[in-house]
């Protein structure tokens, strides 16, 4: 069994190494440099997002900060990545939408669970642990946000696991979506970077984003260098 994840691993080593001849070294560099921070330890979940500008931003934390995944729940609202907030984060990260029903957050949390994650809702409005206690160790952890004007849905409060909360001291009821996600992903990642928890990705799991990562890279770059022909031709 080891022996053939191994043959599996040296195989896609091989390839992405075929594939660093089509772009700059610093590219590869780069690349490299940030695979070796990615995480899927923690993965962020948005429910029912509406606003564009936002959830965009959310991306850009979860990238900045290392995670690899993001789970998208849409059950009354569509989400369109914005590109102006967004500045690229798209392109490097997984984002994962559940949308098949009419309501999805229970197909979500199931999909998560699945992946071996605990589901942690992010809430003022229910009585859990403040942010600086949450249990890393007790495995991987699924933070979920809700909407900017009303939160998770019950559903989703309901069937979390447990419940992190953000201390506040002033008169506004809670951050919006965007800082509550950068304060919260910004703290458990730095906690979770210095524990002794193995939060880094497989060696298969690295080939396979590197690959696709180049493949992104290498068809961008054969797309810029038709447009340019073609209007050099025209």
């Amino acid at each position: 069994m080891m022996a053939k994840m191994n043959d599996r691993i040296e195989v896609k080593r091989k390839k992405y190494e075929q594939l660093k001849r089509f772009f700059s070294e610093n590219k590869a560099n780069a690349f490299e440099r940030v695979i070796a921070n990615r995480t899927r330890y923690i993965t962020v979940a948005m429910e029912n997002i509406f606003q564009p500008q936002n959830a965009s931003a959310v991306l850009r934390t979860c990238d900045l900060t290392g995670l690899q995944d993001l789970h998208i729940i849409e059950n009354y609202n569509t989400y369109e990545v914005n590109p102006q907030v967004a500045l690229g984060a798209s392109k490097w990260l997984h984002l994962m939408k559940y949308n098949a029903a009419d309501f999805n957050t229970l197909h979500a949390y199931d999909a998560l669970r699945n992946d071996g994650y605990r589901i942690v809702a992010t809430t003022p409005h229910q009585r859990g642990v403040a942010l600086e206690e949450l249990d890393l160790g007790k495995g991987k952890v699924a933070l979920v946000f809700g909407t900017e004007l009303e939160g998770l849905t019950e559903t989703a409060i309901d069937n979390a696991d447990e419940y992190v909360t953000i201390p506040m001291y002033g008169f506004t009821e809670s951050f919006n979506i965007s800082v509550s996600a950068a304060l919260i992903v910004r703290e458990l990642t730095e906690k979770l970077r210095a524990s002794d928890l193995q939060w880094q990705l497989l060696e298969e799991e690295k080939y396979d984003i590197l690959i696709e990562w180049a493949l992104k890279v290498i068809n961008r770059k054969r797309q810029y260098l038709r447009d340019d022909f073609e209007k050099r031709v025209e």
